[in-house]
């Protein structure tokens, strides 16, 4: 398994993230409705982030994480829950049996694979008429606290980029007719959070240390010089941004291609 970003250094920052939208993961159950007994694979699953609630809707979750460290939190983090297993894999080769999953799931880290592979990994370990869902936490830019920030990081990095995280990820899921029935949900809420967590969240941001490099410490500086003036909890606003695909062609057919 080639391993392109390495989350090692990070993983103890990303127990800071926001959680996922209660809101996006009930509207994602209310799309698919897989059995109650229904088994799900979350693929990137970091430190448990998504995990957990799929746990607490009352799912069986398969979770891989190709990274020791992040692997590592989200087993002690959802130790205490049943009908969980933690597996060393990527998007692009879980490891995982073949049409076993009712729901496949990507959690901030689809944007991390070869997207094509992944998918067509994702199609092999679905069940017929199985679904997958791709989400993200996107900062809410038109808001005063994330503006402030990205005219910091614009500062030190004039040509910034997002990736593929902020993309519309509809024409890459749907090109291979491997999956149809899209469905694209935007949930806004609201984290509270310490300012000291907020800051040492900023710490997992790989895309920002990619491109900030040796200037990263100095933005981070200037991110926590910024919200000197906030209370000592701040309300920051994310986005879950999600895409919703049922699987549409026989495992016959791949097989053939």
């Amino acid at each position: 398994m080639q391993i392109t970003w390495d989350y090692t250094n990070l993983a103890k920052a990303y127990l800071k993230r926001p959680i996922y939208s209660p809101r996006a993961i009930d509207a994602l159950f209310n799309i698919v409705k897989i059995p109650k007994k229904g088994l799900i694979c979350d693929i990137g699953a970091g430190v448990g982030h998504l995990t957990i609630p799929l746990l607490e809707h009352g799912y069986k979750v398969v979770a891989i994480e190709p990274n020791d460290n992040m692997r590592n939190y989200g087993q002690e983090k959802t130790k205490n829950y049943h009908f969980v297993d933690w597996f060393k894999g990527t998007g692009e080769v879980t490891g995982q049996p073949t049409e076993k999953f009712d729901l496949v799931t990507f959690g901030s880290s689809f944007n991390v694979t070869n997207r094509i592979l992944a998918l067509k990994e994702a199609h092999r370990i679905l069940k017929q008429e199985g679904w997958i869902a791709c989400l993200w936490n996107h900062r809410n830019l038109n808001n005063p606290l994330q503006q402030r920030v990205e005219k910091i990081i614009k500062k030190y990095i004039p040509t910034y980029q997002y990736g593929t995280r902020r993309e519309d990820q509809s024409d890459i899921i749907l090109k291979n007719k491997l999956f149809n029935s899209l469905n694209v949900l935007k949930n806004e809420f609201i984290h509270e959070i310490e300012k000291s967590a907020w800051i040492e969240a900023w710490w997992s941001h790989a895309t920002l240390i990619r491109q900030a490099k040796d200037q990263f410490n100095f933005i981070i500086k200037e991110i926590e010089q910024s919200i000197s003036d906030y209370p000592s909890i701040i309300k920051v606003p994310y986005v879950t941004s999600m895409w919703i695909a049922k699987k549409c062609m026989p495992s016959q057919q791949y097989q053939k291609q």
